[in-house]
């Protein structure tokens, strides 16, 4: 069972508008001694400059949070929680804190070329909109300098982080969307319409992806919101060729509605003749008049009539 190492941090916060005019007093009152001390007594300037080393400190307590945002803090190495109330506090500047974001960031990730099910090489693009869920595994399940394009400007920064994040969100999207891909053919060759495919089960692959993106991506604390296909297509050497298939695909299923709707046609035509008594015709004669019917209802060039006389017997 997956365990959920990230807890709220339980220390002491205060408020950050009253810390700040704490650390101007402060401020101000080592200023004051530092100068009575050159003025009358200099053993005072040590004390007015040990407040001020510890008016600096203080100013390193400062806290501000947006919404949606995170600040993980660590106690000399050990996680002591994510900080997630929302303003402006101080909190014990001896804590090393990491801001990261929590909102809902979007990848568009540019069209791969992958092999089908078939064998068949096709260019397909996906859509992820995910964000960070939890902070404790995205700091410390995963090595975010591995992951920065420049590692020596990785800091406290929630850009750098959420960028560093972002880089391993798009090498496991491409991973998934690989192994998803291979999974399925472009679209159904046997026109049996029994088996999914990348190009008619749209819902089916997307769930999968999700799926697949989910299992990726958990290590790094990170939730995947929505994932679906965006773009779909065969790659550009066999494109030419497909077109020519598809299109011979939509001929043969095109004639055949033709044909099927020839023979009924010439089928009605010869049970109206016989049950109206229009004419009566022999087997040779039956057949010349459906070899013309066939030729005129299935050809694609207008027929040219032949006005036939004499040669029918009433």
């Amino acid at each position: 069972m997956e365990t959920k190492n990230e807890f709220s941090f339980n220390g002491s916060a205060f408020n950050g508008f009253l810390m700040l005019a704490v650390n101007l007093i402060v401020l101000l009152l080592s200023a004051v001694l530092v100068i009575y001390g050159i003025l009358v007594e200099p053993i005072i300037i040590l004390a007015g400059l040990f407040l001020l080393l510890v008016n600096i400190i203080m100013w390193c307590g400062f806290l501000m949070l947006e919404p949606n945002e995170a600040r993980v803090l660590t106690w000399f190495g050990k996680y002591s929680g994510t900080f997630t109330r929302t303003g402006f506090y101080w909190v014990n500047p001896f804590y090393t804190s990491k801001k990261l974001s929590l909102r809902a960031r979007n990848l568009d990730a540019e069209p791969i070329k992958v092999n089908d099910k078939t064998g068949n090489p096709v260019m397909i693009g996906l859509v992820l909109v995910w964000r960070l869920k939890d902070t404790y595994k995205a700091m410390f399940e995963v090595d975010s300098l591995t992951m920065a394009s420049n590692p020596t400007e990785l800091g406290g920064s929630a850009k750098s982080v959420m960028n560093a994040l972002e880089k391993f969100v798009r090498v496991q999207s491409d991973a998934a969307l690989r192994q998803v891909a291979g999974q399925y053919a472009y679209d159904d060759e046997d026109e049996k319409g029994d088996n999914p495919t990348l190009r008619s089960s749209a819902d089916e692959i997307n769930e999968q992806l999700e799926q697949k993106l989910d299992e990726r991506l958990a290590m790094a604390g990170i939730e995947v919101v929505e994932a679906r296909i965006n773009y779909l297509a065969y790659a550009p050497e066999i494109a030419a060729v497909m077109l020519r298939r598809q299109q011979a695909s939509a001929i043969i299923t095109a004639r055949e509605k033709i044909v099927e709707g020839a023979v009924s046609m010439v089928k009605m035509a010869l049970q109206k003749l016989s049950d109206e008594d229009v004419v009566e015709l022999d087997d040779d004669k039956k057949a010349a008049m459906v070899s013309n019917l066939m030729v005129v209802l299935c050809g694609d060039d207008s027929a040219q009539p032949v006005v036939n006389a004499g040669t029918l017997n009433h």
